[in-house]
Protein backbone atom coordinates (compact mmCIF):
# COMPACT_ATOMS: atom_id res chain seq x y z
CA UNK A 1 0.00 0.00 0.00
CA UNK A 2 1.16 3.68 -0.97
CA UNK A 3 1.52 6.19 1.98
CA UNK A 4 -1.59 7.42 1.34
CA UNK A 5 -3.53 4.45 1.06
CA UNK A 6 -2.44 3.44 4.72
CA UNK A 7 -3.56 7.20 5.74
CA UNK A 8 -6.91 6.34 4.35
CA UNK A 9 -7.06 3.32 6.28
CA UNK A 10 -6.27 3.89 9.55
CA UNK A 11 -2.95 2.33 9.13
CA UNK A 12 0.54 3.80 10.70
CA UNK A 13 1.92 6.01 7.36
CA UNK A 14 4.76 7.93 7.08
CA UNK A 15 3.66 11.82 7.50
CA UNK A 16 6.91 12.70 5.75
CA UNK A 17 5.96 10.50 2.67
CA UNK A 18 6.83 13.08 -1.00
CA UNK A 19 3.40 12.79 -2.62
CA UNK A 20 1.90 13.73 0.73
CA UNK A 21 3.95 16.35 1.43
CA UNK A 22 3.44 17.19 -2.36
CA UNK A 23 -0.50 16.76 -1.99
CA UNK A 24 -0.10 19.26 1.23
CA UNK A 25 2.07 22.16 -0.19
CA UNK A 26 -0.74 22.42 -3.15
CA UNK A 27 -3.83 22.11 -0.69
CA UNK A 28 -1.82 25.18 1.70
CA UNK A 29 -0.62 26.91 -1.31
CA UNK A 30 -4.37 27.40 -2.21
CA UNK A 31 -5.43 27.97 1.27
CA UNK A 32 -3.13 30.63 1.68
CA UNK A 33 -4.44 32.01 -1.68
CA UNK A 34 -8.22 31.99 -0.48
CA UNK A 35 -7.19 33.57 2.97
CA UNK A 36 -5.78 36.81 0.93
CA UNK A 37 -8.47 37.45 -1.26
CA UNK A 38 -10.48 40.54 -1.05
CA UNK A 39 -13.28 39.41 1.65
CA UNK A 40 -16.23 40.30 -0.97
CA UNK A 41 -15.12 38.57 -3.66
CA UNK A 42 -17.35 35.54 -3.14
CA UNK A 43 -17.56 34.03 -6.86
CA UNK A 44 -13.16 33.47 -6.65
CA UNK A 45 -13.86 32.59 -2.43
CA UNK A 46 -15.93 29.77 -3.68
CA UNK A 47 -13.95 29.06 -6.96
CA UNK A 48 -11.13 28.27 -4.90
CA UNK A 49 -12.89 26.37 -1.98
CA UNK A 50 -14.27 23.91 -4.77
CA UNK A 51 -10.71 23.06 -6.04
CA UNK A 52 -9.74 22.80 -2.25
CA UNK A 53 -12.48 20.47 -1.41
CA UNK A 54 -13.52 16.83 -2.18
CA UNK A 55 -17.04 17.53 -2.43
CA UNK A 56 -19.60 20.91 -1.90
CA UNK A 57 -23.34 21.63 -2.61
CA UNK A 58 -24.20 24.65 -3.90
CA UNK A 59 -24.48 26.70 -1.22
CA UNK A 60 -21.97 26.97 1.55
CA UNK A 61 -19.74 30.04 2.95
CA UNK A 62 -16.32 29.71 4.88
CA UNK A 63 -14.87 32.60 6.36
CA UNK A 64 -11.31 32.95 6.50
CA UNK A 65 -9.06 32.12 7.66
CA UNK A 66 -9.44 28.61 6.72
CA UNK A 67 -7.00 25.82 6.71
CA UNK A 68 -6.70 21.95 5.97
CA UNK A 69 -4.14 19.44 4.68
CA UNK A 70 -5.31 17.77 1.76
CA UNK A 71 -8.45 19.41 1.02
CA UNK A 72 -9.90 16.31 -0.97
CA UNK A 73 -10.85 14.55 2.14
CA UNK A 74 -13.35 16.65 3.01
CA UNK A 75 -16.64 17.51 1.81
CA UNK A 76 -19.67 19.64 2.57
CA UNK A 77 -23.35 19.31 2.36
CA UNK A 78 -26.18 22.16 1.65
CA UNK A 79 -26.32 25.10 3.58
CA UNK A 80 -22.69 24.70 5.04
CA UNK A 81 -21.16 27.40 7.18
CA UNK A 82 -18.38 28.31 9.04
CA UNK A 83 -16.91 31.28 10.65
CA UNK A 84 -13.65 32.34 11.18
CA UNK A 85 -10.57 29.95 12.10
CA UNK A 86 -11.67 26.68 10.79
CA UNK A 87 -9.34 24.08 10.91
CA UNK A 88 -9.81 20.38 9.74
CA UNK A 89 -6.99 18.02 9.45
CA UNK A 90 -7.71 16.00 6.78
CA UNK A 91 -5.67 13.32 7.08
CA UNK A 92 -8.49 10.79 6.90
CA UNK A 93 -12.58 11.78 5.69
CA UNK A 94 -13.85 14.74 7.16
CA UNK A 95 -17.82 14.65 5.84
CA UNK A 96 -20.18 17.13 6.95
CA UNK A 97 -24.00 16.84 6.18
CA UNK A 98 -26.63 19.84 5.40
CA UNK A 99 -27.23 22.74 7.61
CA UNK A 100 -23.79 22.70 9.46
CA UNK A 101 -23.33 25.94 11.38
CA UNK A 102 -19.62 25.93 12.81
CA UNK A 103 -18.21 28.81 15.30
CA UNK A 104 -15.09 30.41 15.07
CA UNK A 105 -11.82 28.71 15.61
CA UNK A 106 -13.15 24.87 15.56
CA UNK A 107 -11.04 22.38 14.85
CA UNK A 108 -11.94 18.77 13.45
CA UNK A 109 -8.24 16.41 14.08
CA UNK A 110 -8.70 13.12 12.69
CA UNK A 111 -4.98 12.42 12.88
CA UNK A 112 -3.41 10.92 15.70
CA UNK A 113 0.22 9.98 17.22
CA UNK A 114 1.27 6.68 18.72
CA UNK A 115 2.17 6.36 22.49
CA UNK A 116 4.84 4.70 21.67
CA UNK A 117 8.29 7.21 21.80
CA UNK A 118 10.01 5.09 19.03
CA UNK A 119 7.70 5.12 16.79
CA UNK A 120 6.10 8.69 17.10
CA UNK A 121 9.43 10.21 16.63
CA UNK A 122 9.68 8.56 13.30
CA UNK A 123 6.95 10.40 12.34
CA UNK A 124 4.61 7.95 11.61
CA UNK A 125 1.07 8.34 12.59
CA UNK A 126 -2.73 7.38 11.92
CA UNK A 127 -6.01 9.10 11.32
CA UNK A 128 -9.31 8.15 11.66
CA UNK A 129 -12.25 9.57 10.22
CA UNK A 130 -14.96 12.42 11.50
CA UNK A 131 -18.80 12.19 10.72
CA UNK A 132 -21.09 15.17 11.10
CA UNK A 133 -24.83 14.47 10.22
CA UNK A 134 -27.40 16.90 9.01
CA UNK A 135 -28.48 20.24 10.76
CA UNK A 136 -25.43 20.08 13.42
CA UNK A 137 -23.98 23.08 15.33
CA UNK A 138 -21.27 24.25 16.79
CA UNK A 139 -20.53 26.67 19.03
CA UNK A 140 -16.90 28.07 18.79
CA UNK A 141 -13.53 26.79 20.03
CA UNK A 142 -14.57 23.17 19.27
CA UNK A 143 -12.30 20.22 18.67
CA UNK A 144 -13.77 17.26 17.46
CA UNK A 145 -10.95 14.78 17.18
CA UNK A 146 -10.70 11.39 14.96
CA UNK A 147 -13.25 8.15 14.79
CA UNK A 148 -16.22 10.44 15.74
CA UNK A 149 -19.30 10.23 14.18
CA UNK A 150 -21.93 13.24 15.49
CA UNK A 151 -25.86 12.23 15.03
CA UNK A 152 -28.11 14.78 12.97
CA UNK A 153 -29.46 17.67 14.81
CA UNK A 154 -27.01 17.64 17.72
CA UNK A 155 -25.95 20.98 18.77
CA UNK A 156 -22.01 20.60 20.86
CA UNK A 157 -21.69 23.39 23.18
CA UNK A 158 -18.57 26.28 23.20
CA UNK A 159 -14.80 25.00 23.96
CA UNK A 160 -16.03 20.87 23.69
CA UNK A 161 -13.44 18.62 23.00
CA UNK A 162 -15.70 15.96 21.21
CA UNK A 163 -13.47 12.48 21.99
CA UNK A 164 -16.85 9.96 21.14
CA UNK A 165 -19.39 9.95 19.04
CA UNK A 166 -22.55 12.50 19.64
CA UNK A 167 -26.40 10.78 19.78
CA UNK A 168 -28.72 12.65 17.21
CA UNK A 169 -31.07 15.63 19.03
CA UNK A 170 -28.24 16.15 21.77
CA UNK A 171 -26.88 18.75 23.37
CA UNK A 172 -22.96 17.79 24.66
CA UNK A 173 -20.89 20.12 25.85
CA UNK A 174 -17.67 20.00 28.29
CA UNK A 175 -14.00 18.23 28.16
CA UNK A 176 -14.44 15.84 27.41
CA UNK A 177 -18.05 16.28 25.80
CA UNK A 178 -21.06 14.54 27.21
CA UNK A 179 -24.51 14.55 26.92
CA UNK A 180 -26.20 17.23 28.69
CA UNK A 181 -29.48 16.70 27.49
CA UNK A 182 -31.80 16.05 24.68
CA UNK A 183 -33.45 17.69 22.05
CA UNK A 184 -37.25 17.55 20.48
CA UNK A 185 -36.93 17.99 17.28
CA UNK A 186 -39.91 16.70 16.20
Amino acid sequence: MSEKEKMLSGALYDATDEGLFKDRAKCKNLCQKYNNLPYDDFEQRKEIMRKILGGTKENFQIEPLFWCDYGYNITIGENFYSNHGLVILDTNKVEFGDNVFIGPNCAFYPPSHPLDIKTRNAWLEYAKPIKVGNNVWFGGSVTVLGGVTIGNGAVIGAGSVVTKDVPANTVVAGNPARVIKEINNG
